[in-house]
């Protein structure tokens, strides 16, 4: 038997043998799915020692570049709206669930297939639910919750400030701007995934956008709009400010119950009680049906 014969048939065993190695540990730790294992088996056994060498190669590049920790110190949101007409995907709905349980999928593969459901849907809304994404085990999933998160914050904080401008730069539909800033803004602040100085700046942008609205139209200004000003700026202890916006839905809006909710929560978080029970005798005189969350609230204060 020649040397070079000897040669090639130590390769074709040794490359056998890593290609064993490597089915035998994909299949024990579940590295991947079991049909991406075969293929890439099939391939090494086809390519002897390039083939190995290629995958190597990758899995070492892929440590290198993209297995450093993220930087979250900047991340933030805005999507621009478009209307699409799809057919139902009644698989992908099947497989949608909520990243809360999401992330305690142990199967990495699973976990990606999710998250990227998620993400298929409204992102604006679920930014709070993408960020529990972050203290996933997954390398990647955690790399692409961030990036979304973090793309969606950024392009918020430019459209906030991009029609804030037009607004104060008086903007021949300033007006409109302004109705359109409010509800905007609130529906990411609500979730709450800025660091807590951001999320009162912010807040504190929504609240003199709401000033404008009410001094040039307060008709714009819905008891919907009341509540979601009164809560953000409550969360970040506004307590005056929120009481300004509190007295202003109450006269504005008495036979609402968010006009009374609103006060009470207030009362509570600065522990006035007077106040409080002042707002319980004026809500039971009125004809407003509490619900059950307003009942806990009396229950827990009493």
């Amino acid at each position: 038997m020649s040397e070079h014969l000897v040669l090639l048939l130590g390769i074709l065993i040794v490359n056998f043998l890593i290609v064993i190695c490597y089915w035998i540990c994909s299949f024990v730790w579940r590295i991947d799915k079991k049909s991406s294992i075969v293929i890439r088996g099939i391939i090494m056994l086809l390519c002897p020692l390039v083939g190995p060498l290629f995958f190597f190669v990758g899995y070492i590049l892929f440590k290198i570049f993209f297995s450093e920790p993220v930087d979250l110190n900047d991340v933030v949101f805005s999507k621009d709206r478009a209307e699409t007409f799809i057919h139902a995907d009644e698989d992908r709905e099947r497989n949608i669930v909520p990243v809360e349980e999401a992330i305690e999928v142990t199967n990495k593969d699973e976990l990606r297939e999710l998250m990227m459901n998620v993400v298929r849907g409204d992102v604006q809304k679920s930014l709070a639910s993408i960020a529990l994404a972050l203290n996933s085990d997954d390398t990647e999933t955690v790399h692409y919750a961030a990036s979304v998160l973090q793309d969606a914050l950024n392009d918020f904080r430019s459209n906030v400030q991009k029609q804030y401008n037009l607004i104060m730069e008086g903007e021949k539909n300033r007006v409109q701007y302004a109705e359109m800033l409010v509800e905007y803004m609130d529906q990411v602040l609500v979730q709450k995934v800025f660091s807590d100085m951001e999320q009162k700046k912010y807040v504190l942008i929504m609240e003199e956008v709401a000033e404008f609205l009410f001094n040039n139209e307060k008709a714009r200004l819905t008891s919907s709009h009341f509540e979601s000003i009164c809560l953000r700026l409550l969360e970040i202890e506004e307590f005056h400010l929120c009481e300004r916006w509190c007295n202003r839905a109450a006269f504005l809006y008495p036979n609402t119950l968010s006009a009374y909710t609103c006060r009470l929560k207030l009362y509570f978080n600065c522990g006035k009680k007077q106040e409080f029970f002042k707002v319980i005798e004026e809500l039971k005189s009125s004809a407003v049906v509490i619900d059950s969350e307003t009942l806990e609230l009396i229950r827990v204060f009493q």
